[in-house]
C-alpha cells in the first residue's frame, strides 16, 4: 500500500512538472506571438506611412509634370510667335532693301555717308513734311555732325529739319525724341518770335555752322527725309 502511494506521488509530481513546462512554453509562445503581432503592426503602420509619403510624392511629381507641360506649351507658343515675327521682320527687311535699291536709282534721293536723303521738290508745312517722311518709312532729317550740316547747306534749299519745341517751349528735340546736343543756330536764334516752334535751314550767306532758324510750323518749306543704308 505504501509503495503504491509512493508511486502515485512520484507520478503526480512528474505530471505537474510537465504541465508547468507546457504552461511556460505556452506563455513563451504567447509572448512571442504578441511581440510578432506588434512588430507586424508596426511594420504595417510604417508601410502605410511610406505609402502615404509615396502618394504625396506622386501627387507632387504629377503636379510638377503638369506645370512643366504647361510651361512647355507656353514656350512652344511663344516660339511660334517669335518665328512668325522673325519672318515678318525678315520680309520687312527685304522690302526695305528693295526700297533702298529703288532710292539709289531715284533722282530725288541722294546718298551721303551711310545714309540716304530725300530732297522734296515741293513745299509743305512742318507737320505735312513730317508725315510725308513717315509715309516713306523715314523721318525728317536729324543732324548729328558738322559734315552732315555742310552736306545739307550744299543743297542750297530752304528746308525743314526734324527739330521742334512744340511739346515744351524752349526744349528742342529731334523727331525721334532725342535731346538736342549739337547746335548750329543763327546768332540770336531761336527767338520764338510769333510762335516759332519748328527749325529750318534757310538759304543765306551765314557761316554754314550758324544756320538754323526757328519759324512757325505752319509756314511752307522744302524738306529733307533721312534713312540709313542697309
Amino acid at each position: 500500500m505504501v509503495n503504491s502511494l509512493f508511486v502515485c506521488a512520484i507520478t503526480d509530481t512528474r505530471g505537474r512538472s510537465e504541465w508547468e513546462k507546457e504552461m511556460v512554453q505556452i506563455q513563451t509562445d504567447y509572448s512571442n506571438l504578441t511581440r510578432e503581432r506588434n512588430e507586424l503592426n508596426n511594420s504595417y503602420n510604417n508601410l502605410t506611412e511610406k505609402l502615404e509619403q509615396l502618394q504625396t510624392s506622386y501627387n507632387i511629381l504629377t503636379r510638377e509634370r503638369n506645370e512643366l507641360k504647361n510651361s512647355y506649351n507656353i514656350l512652344a507658343e511663344e516660339q511660334d510667335q517669335l518665328q512668325k515675327r522673325f519672318e515678318e521682320m525678315n520680309n520687312e527687311r527685304k522690302d526695305f532693301q528693295r526700297m533702298i535699291q529703288d532710292k539709289r536709282h531715284c533722282g530725288c534721293w541722294r546718298s551721303f555717308g551711310s545714309k540716304y536723303y530725300y530732297i522734296s521738290s515741293e513745299q509743305k508745312t512742318w507737320e505735312e513734311s513730317t508725315e510725308d517722311c513717315r509715309q516713306k518709312g523715314t523721318d525728317l532729317v536729324i543732324i548729328n555732325s558738322e559734315e552732315e550740316q555742310r552736306f545739307l547747306i550744299a543743297l542750297n534749299k530752304r528746308v525743314w529739319i526734324g527739330l521742334t519745341d512744340q511739346e515744351e517751349e524752349g526744349v528742342w528735340k529731334w523727331v525721334d525724341g532725342s535731346a538736342l546736343s549739337t547746335r548750329y543756330w543763327l546768332p540770336s536764334q531761336p527767338d520764338n518770335y510769333g510762335e516759332e516752334d519748328c527749325a529750318e535751314i534757310p538759304v543765306d550767306d551765314h557761316d554754314p555752322l550758324l544756320k538754323w532758324n526757328d519759324i512757325p510750323c505752319s509756314q511752307n518749306n522744302f524738306w529733307v527725309c533721312e534713312t540709313v543704308d542697309v
